[in-house]
């Protein structure tokens, strides 16, 4: 008789929206151990549950510490820690959403796909060791800008800055029919973006590269006009300027990862580089922003 799988532990929480998504990258960076996976889902308007899976039980106290100290304040939920079956943890880990739509583009997990009506903007993306599931309101309001900006203009080539899960690389390369270079500092993600490339059918179209921001030297030599980077405020603010210099005149970048309360900040930090804003999208507490360099 085969011996029974060892349990996973997993580790709930829930949070307000804009700490949320500081809480679930605090996790999926923290060691001793480090997490197999992190998620986080759309509880309703306001509310978020951040799910993270353990190989072995996590030192609780240090958990609710780094959580409240993540928060900064915001009101959270008493932790919860649970052995759970190996055999379940897929399922804990995609946490069974349904399907999530933003404009043409219909974003689903393996368990949803004898479920949905397949089209050219239909995208399979489980929950993974990466960020990117079209679940929280940055990627979602990323996907809605990207359908909105394919309707009157047509990028020769698109940069995605931290692509996690490469769900925006492979949007971005599905609506504008371009190739599209994506980077991560993370090799994980790296690697999960290039397998959801290949899975979508865009291996030979989406560029997947460890890199930290814009300093690598092949970036140093790209043109893009469109820079996608669903990061955080305060990389999105130090990049700035190698933004200004990296994007074609004309060009757009699209940030979000900021909260509603930093918006306008970011915005001026850009303007005051040559950028005009040319859509904003306020979703949940969360803001992404279209931005246009001048010519």
């Amino acid at each position: 008789m085969a011996e029974p799988a060892a349990p996973l532990y997993c580790a709930r929480i829930e949070a307000s929206a804009p700490a949320a998504g500081r809480i679930a990258r605090a996790l999926d960076k923290a060691g001793a151990p480090a997490p197999v996976s992190v998620s986080f889902f759309e509880l309703n308007e306001t509310l978020f549950e951040i799910t993270a899976l353990y190989c072995e039980p996590p030192d609780e106290v240090g958990l609710q510490a780094l959580i409240e100290a993540t928060a900064d304040g915001e009101a959270v939920s008493a932790l919860s820690i649970e052995a759970v079956p190996d055999a379940d943890w897929v399922t804990i880990s995609q946490g069974q959403r349904g399907p999530v739509r933003a404009g043409r583009f219909l974003i689903h997990g393996s368990h949803d796909r004898d479920h949905v009506v397949r089209n050219r903007f239909t995208v399979e993306i489980d929950a993974d060791q990466a960020f990117g599931t079209a679940h929280h309101p940055t990627t979602r309001a990323c996907l809605l800008a990207l359908d909105d900006l394919a309707k009157h203009r047509r990028p020769d080539l698109v940069l995605d800055l931290g692509t996690g899960t490469g769900i925006l690389a492979i949007a971005a390369s599905l609506v504008f029919d371009r190739p599209v270079v994506a980077t991560d500092n993370d090799p994980v993600a790296v690697q999960i973006a290039r397998d959801n490339a290949r899975k979508a059918g865009l291996g030979q179209q989406v560029h997947v590269m460890a890199a930290d921001g814009l300093s690598h030297a092949i970036l140093r030599r790209l043109k893009p006009d469109l820079i996608v980077a669903n990061i955080l405020a305060a990389p999105l603010y130090e990049l700035a300027p190698a933004m200004a210099q990296s994007v074609v005149p004309g060009g757009y970048v699209l940030l979000s990862g900021i909260t509603a309360g930093q918006a306008s900040a970011t915005t001026a930090r850009y303007c005051a580089l040559g950028f005009a804003l040319e859509k904003r999208i306020v979703s949940d507490g969360w803001a992404a922003l279209l931005l246009g360099l001048r010519r």
